[in-house]
């Protein structure tokens, strides 16, 4: 098994800049996909995800998380769509995919769903699956309950859950970074101070963004999407904040250790989750484990440090 811990990065770093230049590698981030992406939806059981594609090759699927939507992976769909037929969805409840009424809609089963059904319809067995976020929880349970459909996985910004339940009950970093999701599992979309001072509107949850152009499109999007189905999504699975202790609980063992390669990006600068929650993940993995930190880059990596994550992505993708 091979284990690249966060002090690996800047050697890692290095090495790419030789591997890429043997194997011929543009970063090719510049242009914007909105023009150039074919559009459609698939069918879950009565609900539409939307998807935005491009390119050929083997099936890479993108999920995205909060607050966002498809266009957050255009940086990668741009650098991969030379080689793969790059797939980033609309999770249920955002966007152009539908937005079912009730919390229930929105339990982990679902969005594993969900991801099963674009695998589906694009008529393979198995793609490689990649997350952020809430898209990156997706992504580890897609793998941990649907194994056989994941080819790779690439998580951007989210502990494996053993990880993260460890920093929850013994970092109080962590357990205070954690306060804004148990804020959302309490309260509703047009409380005051639900969105880190302020109501849930397309304005602020597109204050991240910092290209005025883009953000015109995330606000576009959010005018699009359902807040009580952002919030369902950590009612329905965020867990409660554990009691705190200074001893480690052990690993869950009900979350089946995974088989398939694994690739994960960590912006340093994130203030949501703490990036002590990498360590030990390979001892939940019976496969090669790739862990690369970005200092400076913050929760949203795969934008912070788009040609980073998307150069590394494509070698990572090209070696595995």
């Amino acid at each position: 098994m091979t284990v690249a811990s966060r002090s690996l990065f800047s050697s890692l770093s290095r090495s790419l800049g030789c591997m890429m230049t043997a194997l011929s590698i543009s970063p090719a981030i510049s242009a914007d996909v909105w023009q150039e992406v074919e559009h459609g939806f698939v069918d879950n059981d009565g609900v539409k995800i939307h998807y935005a594609a491009m390119g050929d090759g083997p099936l890479v699927v993108m999920i995205h998380g909060f607050p966002d939507f498809w266009y957050s992976w255009r940086h990668q769909m741009d650098g991969l769509k030379g080689n793969y037929r790059v797939v980033a969805i609309d999770q249920r409840g955002y966007n152009q995919s539908d937005k079912p009424t009730g919390n229930e809609n929105y339990a982990m089963p679902r969005m594993v769903s969900d991801i099963a059904a674009v695998i589906a319809h694009f008529g393979v067995d198995k793609a490689t699956v990649v997350g952020h976020d809430w898209g990156g929880m997706v992504a580890w349970n897609v793998a941990f309950r649907r194994p056989e459909l994941v080819e790779r996985l690439v998580i951007m910004n989210l502990p494996h859950p053993n990880g993260l339940n460890r920093e929850m009950t013994i970092n109080p970093d962590q357990r205070a970074n954690s306060d804004y999701a148990q804020r959302f599992k309490a309260g509703s979309p047009t409380d005051p101070d639900i969105f880190f001072g302020g109501p849930m509107t397309p304005q602020t949850l597109s204050s991240w963004v910092t290209d005025p152009e883009v953000r015109v499109r995330y606000q576009e999007a959010f005018e699009h999407s359902d807040f009580d189905a952002m919030l369902a999504y950590y009612k329905q699975n965020y867990p409660d904040l554990p009691e705190f202790s200074e001893q480690a609980p052990p690993p869950n063992p009900h979350i089946p250790r995974l088989t398939m390669p694994v690739l994960v990006f960590h912006g340093l600068a994130d203030t949501a989750l703490d990036a002590r929650g990498l360590n030990n993940t390979w001892e939940w993995i019976d496969a090669e484990t790739t862990i690369v930190t970005i200092p400076g880059a913050g929760h949203f990596v795969q934008q912070d440090e788009a040609e980073k994550v998307t150069n590394t992505l494509t070698w990572w993708l090209s070696a595995h």
